[in-house]
């Protein structure tokens, strides 16, 4: 018996040390195929510890090939069950992966919101107090300039209400609270009422606008969710466009999608950072102090563009970048086609 043991054992060690070989070659490859392998050599390893032992005890052909046939089946029931198993217990651990990896990339964004919403507040909140003890003590005497700080006071106050209105749209998003009242919505019109929106903005900044003529189809979805995407991605292209570029923007139709995109003179993204437009509070640039454009009507919390994705996917739609030309070019693709 102990010798019949060192036999199985040897023949074991054999497939296991080749096993442990191929192993190790294949560790780039999926969870799946290791779970296969490994279930192959196991099944090996019993397979030469049986015929070795066999072969030392003599057994007679017609005896070897009960065991063998015996051993296989077994074999095979392991390897089919292996790879059914092995499939969904690979497919959970991506899954596992993918989640862990979104909650880290969640849980950064979280605290780099809190970090520049919090200074984004704290900000206008001095230059509020500052002003408001100002008038509130009678330093200021001068009409004119009482007058400029009570309207530094309204601009100051209209883009912290905007940030917060940001805010509270955001977390409805990521709550899956927003519940979109879809409507046969007429893309000409929507259009029509953000590009006057944000013309004073555009033409404060020496920026044109230039909107195609035709092409706009009537898409099903929800009004205002589909007018703040619009103006958020307006906005943010006059933002960033210097001054006497052009904004353009434009639709149509293809097949069971319609499409509404973007394109302004820019001069583009970095490609480091075409991949995060789209994350919470992330603005391409280190500073934190408000542009002129902040300060006119500018969404300037880092949220535009995440809400706009956010808005586009309640959608069951899609939004996408990239650089073209000497600009870049925003697209949005909603699956909702009434005509």
């Amino acid at each position: 018996m102990l010798l019949i043991g060192v036999y199985a054992l040897l023949a074991g060690g054999v497939v296991g040390v080749v096993g442990a070989t191929v192993l190790r070659a294949l560790r780039g490859r999926s969870i799946l195929v290791h779970i296969l392998l490994l279930l192959a050599v196991t099944v090996l390893a019993v397979v030469a510890g049986v015929v070795t032992v066999a072969q030392a005890m003599f057994l007679s052909g017609h005896d070897l090939r009960v065991v063998l046939v015996t051993v296989g089946a077994s074999a095979m029931v392991s390897l089919v069950l292996g790879a059914l198993f092995g499939r969904r217990l690979a497919a959970a651990a991506v899954w596992a992966q993918a989640a862990r990896e979104r909650e880290r990339h969640l849980e950064a964004g979280r605290r780099e919101l809190v970090a520049w919403v919090s200074h984004d507040l704290r900000t206008p909140l001095a230059g509020l107090r500052a002003m408001a003890e100002a008038l509130e003590d009678g330093v200021v005497g001068d009409p004119a300039t009482a007058a400029e700080y009570h309207r530094r006071i309204r601009v100051e106050t209209d883009r912290m209400t905007r940030l917060v209105d940001d805010l509270f749209e955001l977390s409805r998003i990521n709550a899956g609270a927003l519940r979109p009242e879809v409507t046969d919505v007429p893309l000409r019109d929507v259009v029509s009422d953000a590009l006057a929106g944000v013309a004073p903005l555009a033409e404060s900044r020496g920026i044109m606008l230039v909107a195609a003529e035709t092409g706009w189809p009537v898409v099903r979805a929800g009004e205002r969710e589909l007018a703040r995407v619009i103006g958020n991605l307006l906005v943010n292209a006059v933002r960033y466009t210097p001054v006497g570029g052009t904004v353009r923007i434009e639709g149509g139709r293809e097949r069971d999608a319609v499409w509404l995109a973007v394109s302004d003179t820019c001069g583009g993204i970095a490609e480091s950072d075409l991949g995060r437009v789209f994350d919470v509070a992330f603005r391409g640039e280190r500073a934190r102090t408000p542009d002129r454009a902040e300060t006119v009507g500018a969404a300037g919390g880092g949220l535009g563009l995440a809400i706009v994705r956010g808005l586009v996917e309640v959608h069951d739609g899609r939004v996408s970048v990239r650089n073209a030309g000497d600009g870049c070019r925003f697209e949005v693709r909603l699956p909702v086609i009434i005509r």
